[in-house]
């Protein structure tokens, strides 16, 4: 009877301590409903670094099933020109629209112009060299005869150069022709029509002209080249600052390289139906050539929703992911991925599905967490020559809703299982003394 009476307590023991743990304790439910959310609008949240794409060139774009189509989309997006390392070195501008560059009309045809002689004459690339290196300063534009923006400046450029001759200016003035000498206009990198660049003694300057196509601003900026390069040679015959020369010189004639890559940030509002949103290379001034663009691209960030996770409720958010398995935080799941493509003409499109995601496991505020999680398939897509490659992001949003959340056992549960205990284990136990008492009595019988 003793023997019987201790192992029903340690049984009962061992019982109540497994119950309790069992009901101090919760699990997480995930469960799948139709998804009620009524917004009519998602955010998208990016960053993505273009790296051979200068931020001039950068149109973002939105289109969906319902018929929306936004070119070149500014609000909320800001653009940053990188160095050579990957560094931020020029703000290219928050909400801000592309320049519109204004050119300039001319009576007389190009042929007139030439009647008095060529002042602008169209480089090879036999003599391309030799006439950037001779003369000491130059001013070539590089062109395509099919450029809309190219034709205009024709004349322009050619009574540009006259005027330079009259008033004695020291300054080459030349064209190349892009789709006649192709190779040397890929040597030279020239990724949009007309492409305006200055060159001194052989090497090209940074950054290539980029404002008004007119003869008096062209004319102007020339003077203004000359005036540096004044002062550059004062001091250059300065001695006394060996060691200031290289920074000198980029600082007063405009040398600090200028590197393509450009870092595209912000977030759209889009209608919750399928769509994409895709970065391409587009100028409202220049025809981009489209066999120099190349979409090579790092996703430093993209989500979907509320970007909480760079808000001030960060923390408490990340206490609250910590109780959510991994397979549920897919909130950001290509960040810091890069998408390298080595040759012209194509370029990656991604395919994103995403899913909402209620998280009902914190307290207070973040009682129930809404977060979207997306899973992502990229492929590289094949471009003909004569078009302009893009990266595109293709999303579509499921109907379904993911449900995740605590799921703990009712006090009243517990008691139950806690009297069942104590009366099961008498009960057993009884059960069994009776049978060895009566195996027993027997053996004595």
């Amino acid at each position: 009877g003793a023997i019987m009476s201790i192992l029903a307590l340690l049984t009962m023991t061992v019982l109540f301590i497994s119950e309790t743990l069992a009901f101090s304790f919760t699990s997480l439910k995930t469960s799948i409903t139709l998804d009620d959310n009524t917004d009519p609008q998602i955010r998208i949240n990016f960053n993505i670094t273009l790296m051979d794409l200068h931020c001039d060139y950068i149109s973002v774009d939105v289109l969906d099933s319902l018929g929306t189509n936004r070119q070149n989309v500014t609000k909320n997006i800001e653009k940053w020109q990188l160095d050579a390392d990957g560094r931020r070195r020029v703000f290219g501008g928050r909400n801000r629209e592309q320049r519109e560059v204004r050119q300039e009309e001319h009576a007389e045809s190009l042929e007139e112009l030439h009647e008095n002689g060529v002042h602008a004459p169209e480089l090879t690339e036999e003599n391309f060299q030799d006439f950037v290196t001779t003369n000491e300063l130059s001013f070539i534009n590089f062109f395509a005869p099919w450029c809309i923006w190219c034709q205009r400046l024709h004349p322009t450029w050619e009574k540009f150069a006259e005027k330079l001759e009259e008033d004695g200016v020291p300054v080459g003035v030349a064209s190349v022709d892009c789709v006649a000498h192709a190779a040397l206009c890929r040597e030279k990198r020239i990724q949009a029509f007309p492409t305006l660049r200055w060159f001194r003694s052989g090497d090209a300057i940074s950054p290539d002209y980029k404002m008004d196509r007119t003869v008096n601003a062209l004319t102007m900026f020339t003077k203004n080249k000359l005036q540096m390069e004044e002062k550059f040679k004062d001091w250059e015959e300065n001695k006394q600052k060996p060691h200031h020369y290289p920074e000198i010189k980029r600082n007063m004639m405009g040398m600090a390289p200028e590197h393509p890559g450009c870092q595209v940030s912000g977030h759209l509002m889009v209608n919750r139906v399928p769509g994409n949103f895709h970065i391409q290379a587009k100028s409202k001034s220049h025809n981009l050539n489209a066999a120099m663009t190349n979409l090579t691209h790092k996703i430093n960030h993209l989500s979907f929703g509320d970007d909480k996770m760079h808000s001030s409720r960060q923390r408490t958010l990340k206490r609250v992911l910590a109780q959510v398995p991994d397979d549920h935080k897919q909130i950001a799941p290509i960040d810091e991925s890069l998408f390298h493509t080595n040759k012209y003409h194509q370029a990656y499109h991604h395919y994103i599905k995403v899913v909402s995601t209620h998280l009902k496991v914190g307290s207070g505020s973040m009682k129930d967490v809404l977060l979207y999680q997306f899973i992502e398939q990229n492929q590289i897509v094949y471009y003909d020559v004569d078009d302009v490659p893009e990266a595109r992001f293709s999303y579509d949003i499921s109907p379904m809703s993911v449900v995740v959340e605590k799921e703990s056992r009712k006090w009243y549960d517990y008691l139950t299982s806690l009297c069942a205990i104590i009366g099961g284990t008498f009960t057993t136990l009884g059960l069994i003394d009776a049978f060895f008492y009566k195996v027993f009595r027997l053996k004595k019988d």
